[in-house]
């Protein structure tokens, strides 16, 4: 049971018509335990895809271009190992974060019968959410996207295609880890790549330009002449470069800009939001309550029994291990609901220019015995 404070109650509703219950409609069947959790928005789809897309790329341009070709056999296997269970693990936290209920609150479930059947005492209340018609617990929040109200509710992520939640945030954490991991590992095995592979061209195009700079003249009609030994042209110089890979050298050159390029840009991206998330589950705080900055004292829980919470147990491998699940909380009972107020009386000076500043906000519902 939730304590409120009195100066808290600028953000509740004191019009009780506001809630309707009787106009929430709840839904036909619960649903089963474990059905697959997936939100059906076009652009998180879309985003989805991209995410795909751009990892198998990677993976296209590591194993065609850069390994397979290689002529160091045991360079190509302990990268093609190391770079491809990363690719798995990404893509399987991907997968989890995208398909797992990220702690929806049960739909529906704010009707007049469910509210009477709690029996709220004076100075209980009970949140509703106007749009998905539930009744929300402490620290949940509704969601415009998924259309439902989430228990501790981070952010929604398109890439992912869900929100980050009570449930699969663990997983979300690990897919930004992943893919920040992969994309320093493909950025280290390109330099290496044009270390090697451009060593001796590099050495070409200097002793070409030498030679230049010797044999170099100018004729009658001021046009440049290259004066190139018989001995060069029938020994032309090899290049290296396609002995480093299939494809031509300019098909190679673009190939490895765009992998350099996509793997700055994720390496940034994701280790941001993996710092993020990381500062979110150790000061106990997601981003939705860190933006709002409301004035709400509430009981933090522990740095290091927050991460414990979101990664399942006590330090283990499990942690980074997107098949695990993370640890589970038992099942919300109806007293989760229903919030004391330290005072119910001073409550009552809220005026009408602050409720209808909040009607597009959460309500509540207060019966008095």
């Amino acid at each position: 049971m939730m304590l409120i404070p009195t100066h808290h109650f600028r953000d509740i509703e004191r019009k009780p018509e506001y809630l309707q219950p009787e106009k929430c409609v709840p839904p036909p069947y619960p649903g089963p335990v474990g059905t697959m959790w997936f939100i059906r928005d076009s652009c998180g789809i879309a985003c989805a895809i991209v995410t795909w897309f751009l990892v198998l790329y990677a993976e296209f341009v590591v194993l065609f271009v850069m390994l397979i070709p290689s002529r160091d056999y045991v360079y190509s296997i302990i990268n093609g190992i190391v770079f491809n269970l990363l690719a798995f693990l990404a893509l399987a936290s991907h997968c989890r974060a995208m398909l797992t209920d990220p702690g929806a609150v049960p739909k529906g479930n704010a009707t007049k019968e469910f509210i009477e059947s709690l029996q709220l005492k004076p100075g209980q209340v009970v949140y509703k959410c106007p749009k998905c018609c539930s009744i929300k617990p402490d620290r949940a929040h509704h969601c415009s996207v998924c259309k439902r109200c989430i228990r501790k509710m981070d952010h929604h992520c398109p890439w992912v295609n869900n929100c980050v939640g009570e449930n699969n945030q663990k997983y979300f954490v690990l897919f930004t880890m992943y893919i920040a991991l992969i994309s320093l590992h493909a950025l280290i095995m390109v330099g290496f790549h044009f270390l090697h592979c451009f060593e001796e061209d590099w050495t070409t195009v200097y002793l070409i330009l030498l030679n230049l700079l010797q044999d170099y003249g100018v004729n009658s009609e001021g046009t440049a002449e290259v004066q190139v030994s018989l001995h060069e042209r029938k020994q032309p110089q090899k290049v290296s470069l396609t002995e480093c890979s299939s494809f031509s050298p300019p098909t190679t050159v673009i190939l490895l800009i765009l992998l350099c390029f996509e793997a700055l840009l994720f390496l940034i991206f994701t280790s941001v939001m993996f710092g993020t998330q990381v500062h979110s589950i150790c000061t106990d705080e997601t981003t939705i309550e860190r933006l709002k900055r409301k004035d709400q004292p509430r009981e933090h829980t522990a740095s290091w029994r927050s991460v414990k919470e979101i990664f399942g147990g006590d330090f283990s491998l499990n942690w980074f291990n997107p098949f695990s699940r993370p640890w589970q909380p038992e099942t919300p009972s109806d007293k989760d609901l229903v919030r004391q107020v330290s005072s119910l009386s001073d409550s009552t000076e809220t005026t009408e220019e602050q409720s209808e500043e909040i009607k597009d906000e959460d309500s509540i519902e207060v019966i008095d015995e």
